[in-house]
């Protein structure tokens, strides 16, 4: 089984800052992670090739930098890692991300399932994956929470707020999953010498049939008109007095200085 696992470098989450100027997300300097969603797609690849062999393949989009989080994928497991990387592919939005990662894929072409995580944690867009699929033109199924694998026979557990829906389809196919799906592996040492030593791919527009219209900004139908930071919050009153009754008093009067009741 050849599987195929789309994972993105984002920001640490505590240590995200945007640009006023640009309206963009300041990366510079800025702390980066494997997104947490694809690191339990690659865990669930990981578990699917123990069961059924094959070889996994990590692709990412991104700066020369995203090659740690490849090499990191490479640590947990991964046999193979790939990064798409070029100046032309700059301000993609989710579009213009999997029209290129679907070039790449098809170019790579010998695959049964890719895995990608929900989302990313910084545009929490959950749209990549599923678009992918789209490009590519085969089946996809998201928020998976179990995968299982018969033949060309694929039956998953997609998660809902209030259970599950058991789905079956048919290789080769797209899934996004869910956090709950798994823990992810750590890195070994053994694994980590391995990816010191790995010489990571990278692919440019050139290296793939694409639309040069249709990459990067030039590509990208959406428009951030604004960003911003949220004020911080001040930290709420506490209203404790000798009976419930004076406390419900002061409570309304405070609501209805505020105008809100």
């Amino acid at each position: 089984m050849d599987i195929i696992v789309c994972v993105k470098q984002v920001p640490d989450t505590t240590e995200v800052k945007i640009d006023p100027a640009t309206n963009t997300l300041i990366r510079q300097g800025v702390p980066s992670i494997v997104n947490p969603f694809d690191k339990n797609a690659l865990e669930a690849a990981l578990q699917l090739r123990e069961k059924h062999g094959g070889k996994v393949t990590v692709i990412s989009m991104g700066p020369p930098q995203a090659k740690d989080a490849l090499k990191e994928c490479v640590a947990m497991g991964a046999d193979e890692a790939l990064l798409i990387s070029d100046r032309a592919f700059g301000g993609a939005d989710t579009l213009a991300t999997s029209y290129t990662l679907a070039a790449a894929i098809r170019k790579v072409a010998k695959f049964d399932i890719i895995l990608c995580g929900k989302q990313a944690i910084d545009g929490d867009t959950a749209q990549v994956g599923p678009e992918i699929a789209e490009h590519l033109g085969i089946s996809q199924l998201t928020y998976v929470a179990k995968i299982g694998v018969n033949g060309e026979v694929v039956t998953v557990e997609r998660e809902h707020e209030d259970g599950y829906e058991v789905i079956e389809t048919k290789l080769p196919v797209l899934l996004t999953v869910v956090k709950s799906i798994n823990e992810p592996r750590f890195p070994t040492v053994r694994g980590t010498m391995k990816a010191n030593r790995k010489e990571i791919p990278v692919w440019t527009a050139a290296d793939l049939v694409v639309q040069e219209q249709r990459l990067g900004l030039k590509g990208s139908p959406t428009q951030v008109r604004k960003i911003f930071t949220p004020k911080q919050r001040t930290q709420g009153v506490i209203i404790q007095r000798d009976t419930a009754r004076e406390s419900v008093a002061e409570l309304m009067q405070k609501l209805t200085d505020a105008k809100i009741v």
